[in-house]
């Protein structure tokens, strides 16, 4: 078994999108191969109604996968194909934009004020890019929660772990999207597929993402529930932890535990052409898909 070692750890950067929603962007408008097949990551947690009532008002997307996931609140979302509903806590959605979709998303928070949640980005391959959009929503009784002897809890949304498989399917990136919380102190090892992008996103208490057999500190070694964790190398809340190759991710919880996602892709290594909610392959799409927009024929009638 071959340990994944850490790549680089980096923390999500605060930014405003739609009508001036703030949010925290940990990657994203970069370089889009470094996390290929997946483009962007958002966490949209916010506990100050002001600052995400506005929403995101009717925007195009085309050539992409959105997967939105809610934690807290609710986001009603409705489209130009008549598609519409309402996301609660728990709940995912997985849209596939394809050959152009206008929608809307806006946010609500719950009693205490709090709308949080993520959204994520996944390229299309160029074969699928003009593909039929369509939507899988799926409520959060559907998806399978594990619970293992150790107390480490994991959502399966999409993909197989553990004898588990995730409701979302028929996804051109072939992913695995896992919600995993681990008491204090306890150590995981996950396997992973070698050849998959990985990431892992911090969001509540700290964890390692190290070897047990890594390099120690010194003096910087803590005893939690009698297993000593090296605190130099935890990473927090709103950490991005993306990972070099190999078949496995370890992570050690931290002393408050530690919740994060872990999100695998294949690869697609195709050409990128981006701007905004748009993304193609060549810049001859791209300035295409814009002219479809102007035209009024961004929107493709399919049977």
């Amino acid at each position: 078994m071959s340990i994944r070692p850490v790549k680089s750890r980096t923390l999500a950067q605060p930014t405003i999108e739609g009508a001036g929603v703030h949010l925290h962007r940990a990657f994203g408008f970069q370089d889009p191969t470094m996390l290929d097949p997946f483009l962007l990551f958002d966490d949209f947690r916010n506990d100050t109604p002001d600052a995400y009532r506005k929403g995101f008002p009717w925007h195009p997307h085309r050539g992409i996968e959105t997967i939105t996931y809610v934690l807290a609140g609710t986001v009603d979302h409705g489209d130009s194909l008549g598609n519409n509903g309402t996301l609660g806590a728990g709940d995912v959605q997985w849209m596939t934009a394809g050959s152009g979709i206008m929608h809307q998303e806006m946010p609500k928070g719950n009693a205490k004020g709090q709308m949080h949640g993520f959204q994520l980005w996944a390229n299309l391959p160029a074969s699928l890019k003009m593909t039929t959009p369509r939507y899988q929503d799926v409520p959060a009784a559907e998806i399978p929660e594990i619970i293992d002897d150790d107390g480490t809890r994991v959502r399966v949304i999409i993909g197989d772990f553990w004898g588990q498989k995730g409701p979302v399917e028929g996804i051109a990136a072939d992913p695995q999207y896992l919600d995993i919380s681990l008491a204090p102190g306890v150590r995981k090892t996950i396997p992973m597929d070698t050849y998959r992008k990985t990431f892992a996103y911090v969001f509540a208490g700290s964890g390692a993402f190290t070897d047990a057999s890594a390099p120690r500190g010194v003096l910087l070694e803590k005893q939690v529930n009698g297993k000593e964790v090296n605190l130099r190398d935890l990473s927090g809340n709103r950490t991005l932890v993306e990972f070099d190759t190999g078949d496995s991710v370890s992570v050690q919880a931290g002393p408050e535990g530690v919740r994060f996602l872990l999100v695998s892709g294949t690869p697609i290594k195709e050409p990128v052409a981006w701007h905004g909610p748009v993304v193609m392959n060549t810049r001859a799409e791209l300035v295409q898909a814009f002219e479809d927009l102007r035209n009024d024929t961004f929107i493709k009638r399919m049977n």
